[in-house]
């Protein structure tokens, strides 16, 4: 079952619309960095962006704080929205659940059908966006992370802070794949099941501006996306990493537990 939902994943052109989609601005953004040679000022845009025109090995950590507050949960709402609500409406549920597959069986291949997308979503953008990087800017020079630490990192820190940086995104687009499955099991549609997982990451970003809201803020599942750029600073403060990625658990554990109970006991025969 598994093995099916990860094969059906991979083998549809909507996987891989969205992830060129994906790929497509922050492809934009650094050639227009590369021909202008202007770049936002240091602490102004998106993170890093600003360091890239030294040292384009940086330009896979912009590309992420590009897609991460809107492009990014956008795609992985669609695909989790789709996932259990997208085989409901097209009448493949009842067919599928009448065949000898039990329904946590069935539930567990979609999530690890939807983490798979996350994590080759995120490793795309990343990849794709080193290449650009690398391509377009300078590599000899280390000294954009001077903006963000105040220090230089050899080559290989900055590797590996790299993909620790993409396992927590990776993390960070979980909790939204978790929301957006267990919507998926509520309703039929596979659309009002995206909108309601973007509506509650909408609702999330708007209240962190506010500071009435300072109480709750450091459970809102959009608190600590952006903390994947401390780990470029020297030392790592790693209280905000450590929050999020608790934060980001519980939320993963919570809203799976939610779709497990309802879809066990959801009533597909009417």
């Amino acid at each position: 079952m598994i093995g099916v939902e990860l094969r059906a994943m991979l083998s549809r052109p909507r996987t891989w619309v969205v992830i060129l989609l994906l790929n497509l601005l922050p492809t934009i953004v650094a050639g227009l960095l590369a021909l202008t040679d202007v770049g936002p000022r240091p602490g102004e845009g998106p993170a890093f962006l600003s360091a890239v025109l030294t040292n384009g090995q940086l330009y896979p950590l912009a590309a992420l704080a590009i897609v991460l507050p809107l492009f990014l949960p956008v795609a992985v709402s669609v695909i989790a929205g789709d996932s259990v609500a997208g085989e409901a409406q097209a009448g493949t549920l009842r067919y599928l659940l009448a065949r000898p597959v039990g329904r946590t069986k069935l539930l567990v291949a979609k999530l690890i059908s939807v983490a798979a997308f996350v994590m080759l979503a995120v490793v795309i953008v990343a990849a794709v966006a080193y290449f650009v990087g690398t391509t377009l800017f300078d590599t000899t020079s280390l000294a954009g992370v001077s903006s963000v630490s105040g220090t230089v990192l050899t080559d290989q820190q900055v590797a590996a802070r790299t993909v620790i940086a993409v396992l927590y995104v990776t993390l960070s687009m979980l909790g939204v794949a978790a929301m957006g499955l267990f919507l998926s099991t509520l309703t039929d549609s596979p659309l009002a099941a995206t909108l309601g997982a973007l509506a509650f990451l909408i609702a999330s970003s708007l209240l962190l501006t506010l500071d009435a809201a300072d109480a709750i803020a450091p459970y809102l599942p959009t608190r600590y996306w952006l903390a994947f750029v401390d780990l470029f600073r020297d030392p790592v403060p790693t209280r905000d990493l450590v929050r999020g990625v608790g934060l980001q658990g519980v939320y993963v554990v919570v809203l799976l537990g939610a779709a497990w109970a309802n879809f066990t006991t959801k009533d597909i025969t009417s």
